[in-house]
């Protein structure tokens, strides 16, 4: 039995963390904040209640397989968990509107094509056909096993882009396949909306960001009643069950080094816990031995939220997701409306959370104006319905989790620049979980990248990623 310590309790973290408490080792998470949950919080006022991270959960196969492996009890027995259709609702610049529905190809083929006229939905069908390719090359060496030593492995583009014309350069970014392949510009509009929401410009995106659509509308966007943050509750609870202990209120300062290995860390105040691995899910700039980490890339995006108190019922005609496509100054803004008993007073009233990607000087009042603007789009008569705002901005993100950044997934291409730091650190024993390691990222990428650690620890050199 070895002695695990865990910095941060993120999903990331805790999900290994209960993985390696199943192995039989004795695993103590230090978290600096009062709570867990990392970037998967929750706001709370007056009877009103808020996810102030994730709002939706894509590919929930990874923590099903997180509770199968870790207990007798399955996810669905911690958390009511259910698919969202439409999947969203996409408001377009000018004013067209169209509901895609959730992990049916053929139902957004049909809804585009009635939304924005005949062969716009053949267009993007043709398009995720090709995503998907990029998807299959990728899908295991990105997400599924360690990252390969040799980091060229998943340097080069995968997207397989159609040909240029005579004299045009090969298409690398994701905007040069919205406007050589979909060419309608609200298709090339619905397309950039998956990148941007994780933080990738469509102009700096790589073609291979083609996955990310292609990852949603193949396995669907689910909700959790209560919202996201039953998902940390119920991680939290699974670690609690295989006896992981938690000290919370407990920043750590450094990772101790004896013989060449990590040997522990010590707390703020001078306390030394000695450890034989040490996992990290904190930011890895926030760690001496992240800064010289191979793949280790701030983002420079982060997000600004803001939390809707709103007088009056949800319309009969409410979707849960509203995408506000940029119009007239206006930003890009997604609109969460969850008909969810739990997160208000009484069916008089609604929750509404807007959220949008803001680079990480970004923020304040007047943009939280601009988004409730947009918001106005999917909400009516959302101005006269106003109670309160509760304005969250890239501050608040590093408050709560070590770093203003909001990290997105691992991409290959562009010579490997947007991949991660490998989970096992150029220190041995030191080990890296959660969004700033591989792969990436999001919910699910968090969770993978526990399953990881956990078999880097367990099995060692023998291990060949997830089956």
């Amino acid at each position: 039995m070895a002695r695990i310590v865990v910095i941060g309790a993120g999903l990331g973290a805790m999900a290994a963390a209960a993985r390696l408490a199943v192995a039989g080792h004795a695993v103590t998470v230090y978290e600096k904040t009062s709570t867990y949950g990392g970037a998967v919080g929750r706001f709370e006022r007056d009877g009103f209640a808020f996810d102030t991270g994730p709002g939706l959960l894509h590919l929930p196969a990874v923590y099903r397989d997180l509770f199968v492996k870790t207990g007798k009890k399955p996810l669905e027995e911690y958390v009511a968990l259910t698919q969202v259709d439409p999947a969203a609702r996409h408001v377009f610049a000018d004013g067209t509107r169209v509901d895609l529905p959730n992990a049916s190809r053929a139902g957004t083929v049909a809804a585009l094509d009635a939304a924005l006229g005949a062969g716009a939905g053949e267009r993007w069908g043709d398009f995720l056909t090709r995503a998907r390719e990029a998807w299959d090359r990728t899908r295991r060496p990105l997400l599924e096993e360690p990252q390969p030593a040799d980091r060229k492995a998943l340097a080069s583009e995968p997207y397989p882009a159609l040909k240029p014309g005579f004299l045009r350069r090969p298409t690398t970014t994701l905007a040069q396949v919205g406007a050589r392949e979909l060419r309608d510009p609200r298709l090339v509009a619905l397309l950039d909306s998956y990148a941007e929401a994780y933080g990738f410009p469509a102009s700096a995106a790589p073609a291979s960001a083609a996955v990310l659509p292609y990852m949603e509308q193949t396995f669907g966007s689910w909700y959790m009643g209560g919202g996201l943050r039953a998902l940390a509750d119920a991680v939290y609870e699974r670690c609690r069950e295989r006896r992981v202990e938690f000290v919370f209120d407990a920043p750590v300062e450094d990772v101790l080094e004896k013989d060449g290995r990590a040997a522990g860390v010590r707390l703020a105040g001078g306390a030394v816990v000695e450890a034989d691995h040490v996992v990290s899910g904190a930011p890895l700039s926030a760690l001496p031995h992240g800064r010289s980490v191979p793949g280790h890339q701030e983002t420079g995006t982060s997000r600004m939220t803001v939390c809707l108190a709103l007088r009056g019922p949800r319309e009969a005609d409410a979707v849960h997701r509203t995408v506000v496509h940029a119009e007239g100054g206006r930003p890009t803004v997604t609109v969460l409306r969850p008909d969810d008993p739990a997160l208000r007073p009484d069916g008089d009233f609604e929750s509404v959370t807007v959220t949008a990607t803001v680079r990480t000087g970004q923020g304040g009042e007047p943009f939280a104006d601009r988004m409730v603007e947009a918001a106005g789009r999917a909400v009516p008569g959302l101005a006269e319905r106003l109670l309160w705002r509760h304005v969250r901005t890239p501050e608040d993100v590093r408050r709560d989790t070590g770093a203003a950044e909001v990290p997105g997934p691992a991409l290959a291409g562009p010579d490997g620049l947007l991949l991660p730091a490998a989970n096992r650190s150029p220190l041995p024993g030191l080990y890296f979980a959660g969004g700033w390691s591989h792969p990436g990222g999001g919910l699910a990428h968090a969770g993978m990248s526990g399953a990881l650690v956990a078999g880097l620890i367990v099995e060692g050199a023998d291990f060949r990623g997830s089956q």
